[in-house]
């Protein structure tokens, strides 16, 4: 049986300002297994941003629990939580926050300098990541040198290098023309193949189509995981929030 790499039970997110509150995510649960490939979608203001930033440890959850291969985050300080998404997490974003000034190996090792890795365990790790995402021939090349679609490999090559539980993706093609997002979406695809759990959150169906189970976030609800299914064509079922 696959080990559950994400669960999350009746998590909520309330934002506060002065006297309003609005409330992001409304009693979610969720269960997410090694090794799936898992797309989350919905339009602006769904929750969609809110739930990603609570898989990845970079917001924690007004009420609830939320456990990450095993590990409960729900009372972690920040300290923890950096640790965490440090060993377990790694992040692919629409904008690629790439360092211009150094190479693509020097940017992908930078996660590895934070754990304190050695020099030369962290270059030959940094080259093998890019290599892993077809760049070999690129890794001394700054941001600047490289396309759109070669610069979004290196901040792959970045999430992978530690050798993460989860790979978060957040709108990892929004930047790209559609032929290098075809390609950043085939690394992704070899990526599942290898054995690593994907999410990937996207307002896009045809690149949620990608995945093999579809998450539909609408108003701070979850919309039932379809799997194997034309992406299209699921019905919306909401999930009430527990009270």
């Amino acid at each position: 049986m696959a080990e559950t790499v994400i669960r999350l039970d009746g998590v909520r997110k309330v934002y506060s300002s002065g006297d309003i509150e609005f409330e992001a995510l409304r009693g979610v649960s969720l269960t997410i297994d090694e090794g799936e490939y898992v797309a989350v979608v919905g339009p602006s203001g769904s929750g969609k941003s809110t739930l990603m930033n609570i898989l990845g440890c970079l917001d924690v959850a007004t009420a609830g629990r939320y456990q990450i291969a095993g590990e409960d985050v729900s009372e972690m300080d920040e300290s923890d939580l950096a640790e965490v998404r440090g060993r377990r997490v790694g992040f692919v974003f629409q904008q690629f926050n790439l360092l211009a000034s150094l190479s693509a190996w020097r940017n992908v090792e930078l996660p590895l300098c934070y754990a304190q890795v050695r020099p030369a365990e962290r270059k030959r790790r940094a080259i093998a990541a890019l290599e892993s995402v077809g760049l070999g021939d690129k890794v001394g090349n700054r941001p600047g040198q490289l396309s759109g679609g070669q610069q979004q490999r290196v901040t792959i090559a970045r999430a992978l290098v530690t050798e993460p539980t989860l790979l978060l993706a957040d709108e990892p093609t929004g930047n790209l023309d559609s032929a290098s997002a075809r390609e950043i979406l085939g690394i992704f695809d070899q990526v599942h193949r290898s054995g690593r759990t994907v999410v990937l959150i996207t307002h896009d169906r045809d690149v949620a189509g990608r995945a093999d189970r579809l998450i539909e976030v609408r108003d701070g609800l979850i919309v039932d995981g379809r799997v194997g299914v034309d992406t299209a064509e699921v019905p919306v079922v909401v999930k009430e929030a527990a009270s």
